[in-house]
């Protein structure tokens, strides 16, 4: 995956902030349809189970990757229902993956408020993530596609297989640009590309518009995580949902500090080595971290990367006609780069 620098179109200064209003707006009756089955399915006979796939589907997230899949089915002109069990399916998916994600990091908050594992504990909030992608694997083989059941089903391997590789990049400070590209083009990216795709399967679209909304949703979230990786150096913990710092807590070689690392000093260097290896993570180490990451533009250079991405997902939809829907694709790619939370 290249990183060769694309520029995203300059909006007008005078022009609103980019949001997701059109996307929302779009995909809003869909959504109604996309939240019953979701509701429908987290429903089990053990009570736990539903309290606990509540407290985080219920926890104000974006419903981002599923409104790809109602918002790529809009730009196809798909006229049936078949996508909304699908796009609920593709939550499942995420909401497991974070449950998870929350275990293996010891996250203490979601979305602005304490995280399942900590109210739930460490095995339920496990168990609970594999009824979830339990629950999709249903829906996808209640819907009838093997095309779609391999799509999704190699996507979910994609998700495992980055974030292994996060968790074997994790403390190694020399972690490239590359390999962290390639690791949130996994871990992040393959979901966004899947609920994108299938839009176009359902729609039994060509090959080429396949690809072309495979590509809007695999840059858009490159775009997506790479924001993610810098608010957390660059905006407090009531507007991010989680703690400020986490990713430097823990390790995690983002390209913030990637950026800050290649361009420091070699006494910088020594301080991001004895961080990164987990010998200097106090709130003075993260002032630091953050101290440096402002000294060379790190933030600001890796949300240059993000824009160069969302540029690339603005592209790939050219090929369909303009558009309500396409509008709103474009804008949700502005609103991704753009965003503080």
């Amino acid at each position: 995956m290249t990183a060769d620098i694309v520029p995203l179109p300059r909006r007008n200064p005078a022009d609103a902030p980019p949001t997701l209003e059109p996307m929302l707006a779009l995909t809003a009756n869909g959504m109604n349809s996309v939240n019953a089955v979701i509701l429908e399915r987290m429903q089990s006979e053990i009570p736990l189970i539903p309290r606990l796939a509540g407290h985080l589907i219920s926890g104000g997230g974006k419903r981002l990757r599923p409104m790809l899949t109602l918002a790529g089915a809009e730009l196809v002109g798909y006229q049936g229902t078949r996508h909304h069990r699908l796009a609920a399916a593709v939550e499942f998916i995420h909401t497991a993956t974070l449950l998870h994600d929350d275990v293996v990091d010891g996250s203490e908050l979601r979305r602005g408020k304490a995280a399942a594992n900590i109210i739930f504990g460490n095995p339920a909030t496990v168990l609970v993530g594999d009824f979830l992608f339990s629950r999709a694997f249903e829906l996808m083989t209640e819907d009838g596609s093997l095309k779609v059941l391999k799509i999704l089903s190699g996507a979910s391997a994609v998700i495992a297989e980055g974030e292994v590789s996060q968790l074997t990049a994790q403390r190694q400070i020399e972690t490239s640009e590359e390999r962290y590209l390639q690791i949130i083009g996994a871990k992040t990216a393959a979901l966004f590309a899947a609920a994108s795709r299938i839009s176009a399967v359902v729609a039994e679209c060509g090959e080429r518009e396949e690809q072309a909304l495979d590509d809007y949703g695999r840059n858009l979230g490159v775009a997506f995580q790479l924001v993610d990786d810098a608010i957390d150096y660059d905006s407090d913990a009531a507007e991010m949902g989680k703690d400020r710092g986490d990713d430097f807590r823990e390790g995690k070689m983002t390209l913030p500090v990637i950026f800050a690392y290649a361009r420091g000093t070699a006494e910088e260097r020594k301080f991001w080595q004895a961080a990164i290896a987990g010998h200097r993570t106090a709130d003075a180490d993260l002032a630091e971290a953050i101290h440096l990451i402002d000294k060379y533009d790190a933030v600001e250079a890796t949300r240059e990367r993000a824009r160069h991405f969302a540029a690339r997902a603005v592209d790939a939809i050219s090929i369909f006609p303009d558009g309500k829907a396409r509008s709103a694709m474009a804008e949700a790619a502005h609103f991704a780069v753009a965003r503080g939370y």
